[in-house]
């Protein structure tokens, strides 16, 4: 995670001032999860910390109408961070901001907003922290002379590769040291699979804060490939036949007395919460997809044989179900969902996956039984005995799965959860449309 402090505005001043900091990049996120900013000249310090920074909000996806536009940016101040890449004219730094309407509301358009809102529900049902660990995965492709992206991959390496066959070990190295001068507690970085494909997992932290880090991580990721000549990407898909991008979430729930999923007498050493929550996410699993799997690309990575998840079932053991178990046990004791691709908006995402957990544990919801087999090798039979479902197959099932479901209504409130889904219908109605070229070199002489 990346270190946290408790800034005073007299401690932002003085560090300004110190640091020699020129511009302020002010962050927020929007409905699709992009990270957006408004940079403005040190000049504006003083009316960014008094709460008087005003921006259009209607140029924002998923905010609000023309007519009630302004908006203000509220800086959370344990975000403030300065860039390790500063210009030669000085210093940028960064705070992630909330969004507020000018009345003093908390603008419930605003993803954080509402992951904050749903936080303060998990306080409500007697708990302290939900803390979340992702291990975020991308591609590295060539860039051409114009600095666009190709399709030529940086290297032919696979699993835990080194060098001469990871060409893109060096852009990773610092893409790590970056992110540890960051404040970023980085705890495994490797070559994933796939040719040109990387993992770096860094150290869990709570919900709000861990949201944070992804969307500083995508940014870090982004902007060190570039030096390398490289393009990164978050796309979960971006070539046929080799596997994809996940951002798997490690999750546990904790109390003033500790982690509520441990439990030393327990099967498997898991708590009876831990099951229930477990219950949860496995009820409302094909519901929350569409917003941990949110774009069209995202289903093409869910098919069998390339080791993303497909059905909806857990295991202490198995890798081939929708959730595991991990043997860690004590504190470390957690649930790892791993269908979630890192085109997910994190706010969003971890709100979903909250809720979820929060209504097994308030309906007492059971999980079926663990499945500690390969799940690609039952036969339809073996499936239905064992109340084992399909994850949707398409953008357009998950809709439909997501919009009948109340609990996620709840996870994201009216008007994320309404402005979520027409703008996800346009973008696969969009698709639909489209003629690929996989079908006119099926099709077109053929018939």
């Amino acid at each position: 995670m990346a270190t946290k402090h408790d800034y005073s505005k007299d401690d932002i001043r003085k560090i300004v001032k110190d640091e020699d900091v020129k511009f302020l990049r002010l962050m927020f996120t929007d409905l699709f999860g992009t990270i957006k900013n408004v940079e403005v000249p040190i000049t504006q310090l003083d009316k960014l910390l008094d709460n008087k920074l005003m921006f259009d909000g209607s140029s924002i996806e998923g905010f609000v109408r023309i007519e009630e536009s302004d908006m203000y940016l509220y800086p959370d101040l344990s975000t403030w961070m300065i860039f390790p890449w500063s210009t030669d004219r000085g210093k940028i730094a960064r705070v992630i901001c909330q969004v507020y309407r000018p009345n003093g509301e908390p603008y419930a358009a605003d993803p954080r907003n509402n992951l904050i809102r749903v936080l303060g529900d998990m306080k409500k049902a007697g708990f302290t922290s939900f803390n979340i660990g992702p291990e975020p995965e991308f591609f590295l492709f060539k860039m051409n002379e114009k600095g666009e992206p190709t399709l030529h991959l940086n290297d032919k390496g696979s699993y835990f590769d080194m060098a001469p066959m990871d060409l893109g070990e060096n852009c990773r190295r610092e893409i790590v040291l970056t992110l540890e001068e960051m404040g970023f507690d980085v705890e495994a970085a490797h070559h994933e699979v796939a040719p040109g494909q990387h993992e770096i997992d860094f150290k869990y932290a709570d919900a709000l804060a861990a949201a944070d880090n992804i969307q500083t991580f995508k940014l870090v990721v982004k902007t060190i490939a570039r030096k390398y000549g490289l393009y990164a990407t978050f796309m979960p898909k971006p070539l046929s036949g080799i596997n994809g991008s996940g951002m798997h979430l490690n999750m546990s729930l904790f109390t003033e007395k500790g982690n509520t999923f441990y439990d030393k007498d327990g099967e498997l050493e898991i708590s009876q919460e831990a099951y229930y929550f477990l219950g949860g996410l496995l009820k409302h699993a094909r519901s929350f997809t569409a917003v941990c799997n949110p774009i069209v690309n995202s289903y093409k990575r869910l098919v069998p044989g390339f080791e993303a998840p497909v059905y909806v079932a857990w295991s202490g053991s198995n890798r081939s179900p929708l959730i595991r178990i991990p043997s860690a046990r004590g504190n470390s004791t957690r649930l790892e969902v791993r269908s979630v691709d890192p085109t997910a908006n994190p706010y969003l995402a971890i709100a979903c996956v909250l809720e979820a957990g929060l209504d097994g544990l308030k309906n007492k919801i059971e999980p079926e039984h663990s499945v500690d087999r390969n799940i690609y090798r039952m036969n339809a039979d073996e499936l239905k005995k064992s109340h084992i479902q399909n994850l949707p197959d398409t953008l357009h099932n998950a809709l439909k799965d997501l919009a009948a479901d109340d609990v996620m209504r709840n996870a994201l409130g009216e008007h994320l959860f309404n402005s979520f889904i027409e703008a996800k219908n346009l973008e696969y109605d969009s698709y639909r449309t489209q003629v690929s070229g996989w079908e006119r070199d099926q099709y077109l002489e053929k018939y």
